[in-house]
């Protein structure tokens, strides 16, 4: 068995050698079983440190010069050689433990993808809110979506789909596990929000946006959902650069 990680990644210098050490760690719940790794990180385009970051800490590094995270991931994807994808964010911490749960799945052979559920690494109420709403829906038998921070897909039905969606800027994760779900049901398997460990994700949103700003990004979602996603500046937080 081999298994890529993919890590996409606009302008984390700051971030991302906590989160390439954090997966080091995780990574040896599959050396454990004799499974083969790699660690790639996307450099999507990035004005600071990003690559040499990377490479640091030993990952390889892939450029995608379209500053949007589909992109990213699926240049990430097209370089990895691995039977399973694992998509890790950037600002983003997975445990051991949530490697081991992901190895169990693979093993099993039940499922061909998943995700799990996320804590911020902030103790607030509208973050807690947030993600607890979240991990809610995500693992309700007629969503099944997994999170943008975190998800792992078995290779070959990534590249059935057709992996995350172009068009989108935002919620291309909800889009891929749709496409996935339907795959799953054809051919008599399953998806899985783990749930036992969660992945450990930045609050910074939080502090670097104000709640109008935020509040005027969820309207917007709200009332004009694909026009919203389908637009670079309609999806700011995600794509203007503050860090």
């Amino acid at each position: 068995m081999r298994v890529s990680v993919v890590v996409p990644a606009f302008n984390e210098e700051k971030l991302l050698p906590a989160t390439l050490a954090s997966i080091h760690a995780a990574l040896r719940s599959f050396e454990s079983r004799g499974w083969a790794w790699e660690l790639i990180v996307c450099d999507n385009n990035s004005t600071d440190g990003t690559a040499e970051a990377a490479r640091k800490a030993g990952a390889r590094v892939v450029f995608e010069p379209v500053n949007q995270i589909a992109r990213s991931r699926n240049t990430g994807a097209a370089a990895a050689t691995g039977d399973w994808l694992i998509f890790v964010d950037a600002d983003s911490q997975p445990s051991p433990e949530l490697f081991a749960e992901v190895a169990d799945c693979i093993q099993s052979g039940r499922y061909v993808a998943g995700g799990c559920i996320v804590r911020m690494d902030e103790r607030r109420w509208i973050a807690d809110f947030l993600t607890g709403l979240w991990n809610f829906l995500s693992r309700l038998r007629l969503c099944t979506w997994f999170a943008g921070s975190f998800s792992f897909c078995e290779a070959r039905a990534f590249r059935e789909v057709g992996g995350f969606n172009q068009e989108l800027y935002a919620s291309e994760e909800i889009d891929l596990s749709k496409r996935l779900n339907k795959l799953a049901r054809r051919e008599g398997k399953r998806m899985i929000i783990l749930h036992r460990h969660p992945l450990i994700t930045s609050a910074r949103k939080l502090r670097l946006y104000s709640g109008a700003e935020l509040l005027g990004f969820m309207r917007r979602a709200v009332f004009s959902p694909r026009a919203t996603v389908t637009s670079r500046e309609a999806c700011s937080p995600w794509y203007d650069g503050r860090r």
